[in-house]
C-alpha cells in the first residue's frame, strides 16, 4: 500500500527529532494518542515497523530511517518552493546558512555581510566560520564561500573573485632578519603555515620568466584557523604566503609588506558553491549576487590605484 496522506509524516519527522511520541504530539499540536495512531497507520500503510518500541524510548529502525531521510528531503523542498513563490511577490525573508573562511570573514565578509542584512530585514544570518570545509549537500549549507577549484560534482560554482597569494611579512621581523631576494631564502627564514581544504599549506610556489619553483617552508607554528596566522604575522612571528584579499589592508597600512614582488604566483578562484540538487531560494541568489558584485567593486578600485 502507498502513503494516503502525506502530512503523517509529520509525526515521523518530529517523532525521530524529539525521541519520543508525546515530544512529536506535543509539536505537532495533536494528543499522543492520535500521534501514536498516525505512526501506527503508515506502518500499515508501509508493511514495515518504522520505530522499534520500549517503555523507555523509540528507536527508529532501518526502514524508517530511510523513509526520514526521503521525508525530510520532500518537506525541505516544499519550504523550499513555498518560499520562492512568496519571494517573489514579497521582500525576501527566511534564513540564510552561509560557510565562510574564518580570515576571509573577519577582514572581508562581515560588513559586507552586515550591509547584506540591512537592506533585507526579512532574512536572517547562520554564520558557520571555519578554514575546515563542511560538506555543503550533508551539512545543508545554502553557499559556502571557498577558495580553489570545484572537485565536487553536486555542487554549481559562481567565481566570486580571482586571488592570488602574496608573501608578506611585519616591519619587526623584516628588522631581524634580512628580506628574502629569492625563493629559496625561505629556507633560512620562520614561514607561519595554516590549512588549505584541510591540509597544511607548507610547498610555496612562485614563478618567474615563465618558470616555475616549488618551496617547502618549515616554521615554529601553524593553525587550522588562518586568521590566526595573519595575527602571527602582523606580530612579527614570521612571513605569510596568503590572499592578497585576506591581507590588503595591513599592506595598506604598512603593518605588513610585500616580499618577492618581482615573482608571481599562481591565481587561485574564490568561489560560491551551491548544492545542485536542491532549489536556490531568491534570498540566497540575491546574496550572491550581493558578494559578486562587491568584490568586483572592490577589485576595480583596488585596480585603479
Amino acid at each position: 500500500m502507498k502513503i494516503e496522506n502525506i502530512s503523517d509524516l509529520h509525526v515521523l519527522v518530529q517523532t525521530a527529532r524529539c525521541g519520543s511520541l508525546s515530544g512529536a504530539a506535543s509539536v505537532l499540536g495533536m494528543t499522543p494518542a492520535a500521534a501514536s495512531a498516525t505512526l501506527k497507520r503508515l506502518e500499515t500503510q508501509l508493511g514495515t515497523r518504522l520505530f522499534e518500541r520500549s517503555t523507555r524510548a523509540l528507536r527508529i529502525t532501518a526502514q524508517g530511517q530511510i523513509l526520514l531521510d526521503y521525508a525530510q528531503r520532500a518537506f525541505d523542498l516544499l519550504d523550499e518552493g513555498e518560499s520562492q513563490v512568496s519571494e517573489a511577490r514579497t521582500a525576501l525573508v527566511g534564513t540564510i546558512r552561509v560557510a565562510a573562511p574564518s580570515d576571509l570573514t573577519r577582514t572581508t565578509l562581515l560588513p559586507w555581510l552586515d550591509e547584506f542584512l540591512a537592506l533585507h530585514p526579512g532574512v536572517q544570518l547562520a554564520l558557520n566560520v571555519g578554514d575546515r570545509p563542511l560538506d555543503v549537500v550533508r551539512d545543508e549549507v545554502d553557499v559556502a564561500i571557498r577558495y580553489g577549484t570545484l572537485t565536487d560534482s553536486r555542487l554549481v560554482a559562481r567565481v566570486l573573485a580571482q586571488s592570488r597569494p602574496i608573501l608578506c611579512a611585519a616591519p619587526s621581523y623584516l628588522a631581524r632578519h634580512p628580506a628574502p631576494q629569492t625563493p629559496q631564502d625561505l629556507a633560512h627564514h620562520n614561514c607561519l603555515l595554516f590549512e588549505r581544504s584541510s591540509r597544511l599549506h607548507k610547498t610555496w610556489r612562485f614563478g618567474q620568466n615563465g618558470k616555475w619553483k616549488e618551496v617547502r617552508v618549515k616554521g615554529d607554528r601553524s593553525a587550522d584557523d588562518a586568521s590566526l596566522a595573519r595575527m602571527w604575522a602582523i606580530a612579527g612571528a614570521g612571513i605569510i604566503f596568503k590572499s592578497l584579499i585576506d591581507v590588503r589592508q595591513e599592506l595598506e597600512d604598512g603593518s605588513l609588506v610585500a616580499l618577492l614582488t618581482d615573482w608571481e604566483t599562481e591565481a587561485y578562484p574564490l568561489h560560491a558553491l551551491l548544492p545542485s540538487g536542491r532549489f536556490i531560494p531568491n534570498r540566497v541568489r540575491a546574496l550572491v549576487e550581493f558578494l559578486s558584485s562587491k568584490f568586483a567593486i572592490s577589485i576595480r578600485n583596488e585596480n585603479s590605484k
